[in-house]
């Protein structure tokens, strides 16, 4: 058995502080010298730039729909550190999730691991009122274990006075902390899941502000006897390392302000499997480096398309690489970076142009949420009828694709491309706007460099 101290912050519902109050809590228990490792609930690629930046290391997703129950323990233990702290930030409210029955909920996730839970409460407009919200969901379900309170966006003295009243009078529940409305949260709430932290220059002020105003608000001394609370976990089973399948393959992978979205575990599953990853930044790298792959993940193109676009020499090298058959894989604005032109705004730039189309931002998203899809024979890695969890939140469409495009997967659910299709193959390249999660279900990463080294073969 081993301790890993841990807790869940989690709240009442979205959009409740719950981001800006894990990132100062990982920012204020490193800076007293603690270690935190971070993890988020669900697929989320933001808030995890923003805890990692905070900890001083990478977060890690753990989520229901593509990891599967039985290995998110096993994952958990393998990266979490077991003698520091670990925060988990759940995502919505905690008995949220997209399954009616609860069974892929955050509250699912607490029990699973045994996470004593900090509820954020968004106290604006709220009074007495606290008391029956906090024993509703202390008594739905009495397996989740509700640890302690932080009462958000506090109106002042007077306001916390009545808080705290209610608090003491009707429930039990320790008062963890108090943050008031502040200024220097506020600008995190109109940032934290608008951009990502490369976007900002302002990134370590805005998360030492955080830091600064949760070390005063909250107790830390408490999170730490929270996290400590949560019982010892068994020793899993760790599978032996993966041997190294493919060393010296070199994959390129374009990672800058534009282009970040990443899961830190699949970029940790081409080192496992031997291969060398080479970072390019698309907006001043002028030349393509010696790659055997490419990879491209999803990111916010559309935010720096005029320097995509002015980086001509770059645009000319990847086209003409991946005509000639270089292997890429391109997600969600990957995919939109080797259209024929992206718009947004009323503004128009051109793209890479390996595809054939045009991608168009939209108001509203054009596709969100967990997606599933399977395999078709023509797809350049995976088995024909794979069934594969994915998930998707754009809010670009392609347009204008010829007639002939060529499809690799059938979607079951989700938007994709079309509404019916993703995964759009050109020559050896494989663009869609789902996100695939590399897991033991779909082991992506070990086929794909299959599938580069058998490009770099032929």
């Amino acid at each position: 058995m081993t301790a890993f101290p841990r807790f869940m912050i989690s709240a009442a519902h979205k959009s409740s502080g719950k981001t800006v109050v894990s990132t100062g809590l990982a920012g204020a228990l490193s800076a007293a010298g603690d270690t935190v490792s971070t993890f988020k609930k669900g697929p989320d690629y933001i808030d995890p730039m923003w805890l990692g930046s905070a900890a001083g290391g990478p977060c890690f997703n753990l989520d229901f729909n593509t990891m599967g129950r039985d290995s998110i323990p096993e994952f958990f233990t393998t990266h979490a550190h077991g003698d520091g702290i670990s925060l988990i930030e759940a995502n919505k409210g905690l008995f949220d999730g997209v399954q009616t029955d609860g069974s892929d909920s955050n509250a699912e996730l607490a029990k699973l691991l045994n996470l004593p839970v900090i509820l954020v409460i968004d106290t604006m407009g709220m009074t007495r009122g606290i008391a029956p919200l906090l024993q509703g969901y202390r008594g739905f379900d009495p397996k989740v274990t509700i640890a302690g309170v932080i009462l958000n966006k506090v109106g002042g003295a007077r306001h916390e006075g009545k808080l705290r009243q209610a608090l003491e009078t009707y429930t039990d529940l320790p008062l963890v902390g108090s943050v008031w409305r502040n200024s220097q949260l506020e600008i995190g709430e109109r940032h934290l899941g608008l951009t990502t932290p490369a976007e900002l220059s302002q990134r370590d002020a805005m998360i030492a502000d955080f830091s600064d105003v949760i070390a005063r608000s909250v107790d830390l001394d408490t999170v730490r006897a929270i996290a400590r609370s949560a019982p010892a976990m068994p020793k899993q089973a760790h599978p032996a390392p993966p041997r190294h399948t493919h060393p010296g393959l070199r994959i390129g992978v374009i990672r800058d302000a534009a282009f970040g979205f990443y899961y830190p575990d699949d970029l940790e599953a081409f080192k496992a499997a031997g291969a060398e990853l080479v970072f390019i930044n698309a907006l001043s790298d002028t030349q393509l480096p010696d790659i055997d792959g490419l990879f491209i993940g999803g990111g916010f193109p559309e935010v720096r398309m005029r320097e995509l676009s002015a980086n001509t020499g770059l645009r000319d090298q990847i086209r003409t690489a991946l005509t000639a058959g270089l292997a890429c894989y391109a997600e969600c604005g990957g995919l939109m970076y080797l259209c024929e032109s992206l718009t947004w705004k009323g503004q128009r730039e051109p793209m890479v142009g390996l595809i054939r189309g045009n991608a168009v931002m939209h108001d509203r998203p054009q596709g969100r949420g967990y997606a599933r899809f399977s395999l078709r024979e023509n797809h350049p890695w995976g088995p024909q009828g794979t069934q594969v969890q994915a998930h998707e939140f754009h809010y670009a469409s392609i347009e204008n694709l010829p007639d002939n495009s060529e499809f690799t997967c059938d979607i079951k659910r989700g938007f994709g491309v079309d509404g019916r299709h993703d995964g759009l193959r050109v020559a050896n390249t494989l663009a869609g706007f789902c996100h695939l999660r590399n897991t033991g279900a779909y082991p992506w990463v070990a086929q794909f460099l299959d599938f580069v080294a058998d490009c770099k073969t032929a």
